[in-house]
């Protein structure tokens, strides 16, 4: 009913099908698939090239997006609750979900050989709150490119969309969702391309049942398993986010960092538990370790190399441990520290109150929007490099100034992970372990060069100051972008003071008045916001985290147990004052 009410125009549907049959005849000459894989091929093209259609047939008033409200309006989605949601209610919802996320996070992939499972996203494997080699193994990843894309595209006025509209921002939450939906596919598919690999028995068995198509049927094995880990993730921070308390994507990357800090403080199995502890295999956590090379080695060893060991050298080094603390106290610190802005109501004399304007105005979300860009990017290199179809795309494919990456004998034969980057701009780009991959070989070559993966000095101190200027350059244009897309820049700031009946004290009550005074302070502090949390992640990254959280995962971890912990104190005083509730919008 509701796509025979818009208007469109069909003629789009001819240039569509031209071009999915030229890329069908493209897809064949170029890697002469079985006639399967081509089947897949075509459904995935299809329902690309329809969703095409019906943006762009479009012909209604408004953006094009309009034209996808067939789709939107189907979609599912976790109903919004009628009412109050009671403080224990969400409190089940949440630690319920909570739960069943550490379950996914320990169910592994069926019919994929584990031993040859390569992480993609190891260094960004903290943000996007995933499990290698389970149903989490995308983790977050999917959801917050789709919200990066939305950003930037809104943000360059590509999609033409006022989100201070309620239909409007229906329709961009409806868009997310199905641009979350095809970043899955899209992150998914090319998982089995050499980095997820369907195990002997199950490609044989399937052989059996489908003669010549073994392995294409693993392969849609596990790619139907990571679409429904996915999407589940999808649901369940709508579960989290309607039904329970704060954000069900910061309540997963807040679970998976804390645990990696604490196996990274406390654990006391050794890297390699397939053989004895020693001072080239200590105790991973940063406790047993030290206690490891107290008990063991005598002060002429502890002064000869045990204390460079301890205080510097992975895994788990004491500098860790105090960047870790440091970063706690720091994220603590810049959450408290806010500007506030005198407000006095317009009618009512003496009833006067402040609006606070926080020092992290535009939260944690540039950071984490940042970090999954680069995890991006990341798994772009490592596909043109090193998949067996995108290796030869002109121009990129297999190219060292992109990034090269080492074979699985020249990983095994130095102690790498063949996700690590060896040249190009993905080794640049790449996110910067420790003192031990930067400083130590600034102060001993001889000894530590061998940390920079065949480069000199002066490429090492390159590598960490791009990082680090990509990093808060980066959450600088992510902050601006985000205070546009949730109403906190001047001008949606300025009618909700307005709205309320408060001015500021001194200045005439109007938008426009209030807008300009909001522009003296919130353009300054949305630049120091994304600065300063770009800074923080990119420097604890370059001291070094507990368990390899990474800096933007500490960050973030800190920030949202902060945020949670408010919004607890929040539910709990709307549930004993109803009034309050009302006031405070928790009740409909």
């Amino acid at each position: 009913m509701v796509e025979e009410e818009t208007p469109r125009d069909p003629r789009w549907a001819i240039p569509l099908t031209v071009l999915g049959a030229l890329i069908l005849t493209l897809v064949w000459l170029w890697d002469r698939p079985t006639i399967l894989a081509l089947s897949f091929v075509a459904a995935a093209l299809a329902v690309i090239l329809s969703l095409l259609y019906l943006g762009l047939s479009y012909t209604g008033s408004g953006s094009k997006l309009y034209g996808l409200k067939p789709v939107t309006s189907r979609m599912p989605a976790v109903s919004q609750p009628k009412g109050h949601v009671h403080f224990r209610t969400k409190l089940f919802w949440t630690i319920g979900v909570l739960l069943l996320y550490f379950l996914l996070a320990n169910i592994y992939l069926f019919g994929v050989d584990q031993a040859t499972v390569i992480d993609l996203f190891a260094s960004y494997r903290a943000i996007l709150a995933g499990a290698q080699g389970t149903l989490m193994h995308l983790g977050i990843g999917p959801i917050v490119t789709g919200s990066i894309i939305m950003q930037l595209f809104t943000g360059a006025k590509i999609i033409d969309l006022d989100l201070t509209d309620d239909e409007d921002k229906g329709m961009y939450q409806g868009t997310q969702k199905i641009l979350v939906v095809a970043m899955i596919f899209v992150e998914a598919v090319p998982q089995v391309f050499g980095y997820l690999t369907p195990s002997a028995s199950i490609v044989a068995s399937l052989g059996a049942a489908s003669p010549g198509n073994g392995t294409t049927l693993a392969d849609g094995i596990i790619i139907a398993q990571l679409v429904f880990g996915s999407y589940l993730v999808f649901l369940m921070d709508e579960v989290v986010s309607k039904w329970g308390i704060g954000s069900g994507i910061s309540l997963f990357i807040a679970a998976g960092v804390s645990q990696q800090i604490i196996q990274g403080t406390l654990n006391w199995v050794p890297q390699n538990p397939s053989i004895a502890v020693s001072a080239s295999n200590p105790p991973s956590g940063t406790i047993p370790k030290t206690l490891w090379f107290l008990g063991h080695y005598s002060a002429s060893q502890l002064a000869g190399g045990g204390w460079e060991q301890i205080l510097l050298r992975a895994p788990n080094p004491v500098v860790a441990l105090v960047g870790t603390a440091a970063i706690f106290f720091l994220v603590a610190w810049t959450e408290s520290t806010r500007i506030e802005l005198p407000l006095s109501h317009a009618e009512a004399r003496g009833a006067r109150g402040r609006y606070p304007l926080r020092l992290i105005y535009a939260s944690n979300i540039p950071v984490i929007l940042m970090s999954a860009l680069l995890a991006n990017v990341s798994m772009i290199t490592i596909f043109l490099w090193s998949n067996p179809t995108l290796s030869h795309f002109p121009l990129f494919g297999h190219q060292w100034w992109v990034g090269m990456y080492p074979s699985a004998t020249y990983a095994s034969a130095n102690g790498l992970s063949q996700t690590q980057p060896l040249t190009g701009a993905a080794y640049y780009l790449s996110t910067v372990n420790g003192l031990e991959s930067w400083l130590l070989p600034l102060l001993n070559f001889h000894e530590y060069g061998g940390f920079l993966y065949g480069h000199s000095w002066w490429q090492g101190l390159v590598h960490v100051c791009v990082y680090f200027g990509t990093m808060v350059g980066g959450s600088i244009l992510f902050a601006k972008f985000w205070i546009q897309t949730t109403n906190m820049g001047p001008e949606a700031v300025a009618r909700q003071i307005e709205a309320t009946g408060m001015q500021i004290p001194g200045f005439r009550r109007e938008p426009r008045v209030l807008r300009r005074v909001l522009e003296r302070y919130i353009p300054v502090i949305t630049v120091i916001s994304g600065a300063s949390v770009g800074a923080l992640a990119a420097g604890a990254d370059l001291i070094g985290t507990l368990g390899n959280a990474s800096g933007t995962g500490v960050l973030l971890m800190v920030g949202i147990i902060i945020n949670l912990y408010e919004a607890m104190g929040r539910e709990q005083l709307m549930e004993m004052n109803p009034l309050l509730r009302r006031f405070l919008g928790g009740e409909t």
